[in-house]
């Protein structure tokens, strides 16, 4: 370990040159939630939340409310009101009350609050827990990113429910969902990392930037970022990993679990995802959210062939 980098990300940090920037970057990495931190959580309708089930099979989830249903209780814990979905594939790994034991710090999971209304984002990863609310995190790190890559949207209507609609499970894309996915602007990916937890991050881009190349195979490229390199650390010692795309006018989310593994070649780096599991759901009573405007750092999207 150096500072708060596992090996994984310190392999990639070294393969690629930015070792001494990440121990830079990685400074703003803490244990504690500040009162600002805070303040940010409480202000926001959503949260994604990232961790395995109980088959082993990471997953990237949504979670909905008024703000205020996410709120930091103390400077190192979480509470999630309501919790998990039902039907959610992370809903029974969440709720199982063995995180109470002594002994047992709960379910390891990785968390980013991300709102597009002011292009800013909170990453808050630890361990998790049944609660009097719903859901209790202990925080264990809590670091901010640049607005690098988010898409600016307005708030259309807050919403409020749990996105309790229809859900459809599968083992591969269909083709109304390869066309929704090789559209988006934006996704989110939990990876995890065996004695390290999870990490759940934010990926953005102009519409085409992830590439659906058969309904069970997707790329995007790894653009440029902090260089801390935690999800591609993560895939570096655990091929796991779990995406979320959300319709950001319906509430609709697709979740698809697999595994992913990065190329890299004078062009640059890419990944590649593998899917195994399928979960698109409808979004009844999520928030609304405005056409984006998109953030100027977005590279052109080069077709291929």
């Amino acid at each position: 370990m150096s500072g708060p980098y596992h090996e994984g990300s310190l392999a990639v940090q070294r393969r690629f040159g930015v070792r001494e920037l990440a121990d830079h970057v990685g400074r703003s990495i803490g244990p504690g939630i500040r009162p600002v931190a805070a303040a940010f959580l409480e202000l926001q309708p959503m949260l994604v939340l990232g961790a395995a089930d109980d088959e082993g099979r990471v997953w990237s989830s949504l979670l909905t409310g008024a703000p205020g249903f996410v709120r930091a209780t103390g400077p190192h814990s979480v509470s999630v009101a309501g919790g998990v979905p039902d039907g959610d594939p992370l809903a029974a790994a969440l709720a199982r009350p063995t995180g109470a034991t002594d002994g047992d710090p709960g379910v390891p999971v990785g968390t980013i609050a991300l709102d597009p209304r002011t292009r800013r984002r909170m990453r808050l990863n630890g361990t998790a827990r049944p609660g009097p609310r719903g859901l209790t995190i202990a925080a264990r790190e809590v670091f901010s990113n640049c607005p690098k890559y988010i898409q600016q949207r307005r708030l259309l209507g807050a919403g409020g429910g749990r996105g309790g609609g229809a859900v459809h499970r599968g083992e591969r894309l269909t083709a109304a969902q390869r066309e929704f996915v090789g559209a988006a602007d934006t996704f989110f990916i939990a990876t995890v990392a065996p004695g390290h937890g999870a990490d759940a991050s934010h990926r953005g881009g102009n519409p085409g930037f992830v590439r659906v190349t058969s309904p069970t195979e997707l790329s995007w490229p790894d653009y440029p970022g902090n260089a801390m390199f935690l999800t591609l650390g993560n895939l570096e010692t655990d091929s796991r990993a779990g995406l979320l795309f959300l319709d950001w006018t319906a509430g609709t989310t697709l979740q698809l679990t697999g595994t992913a593994r990065t190329d890299s070649d004078a062009r640059g780096r890419t990944v590649r995802f593998t899917v195994e599991r399928v979960l698109e759901r409808e979004g009844a009573g999520r928030p609304r959210l405005s056409a984006p405007a998109y953030s100027p750092a977005n590279p052109q999207v080069i077709k291929e062939g």
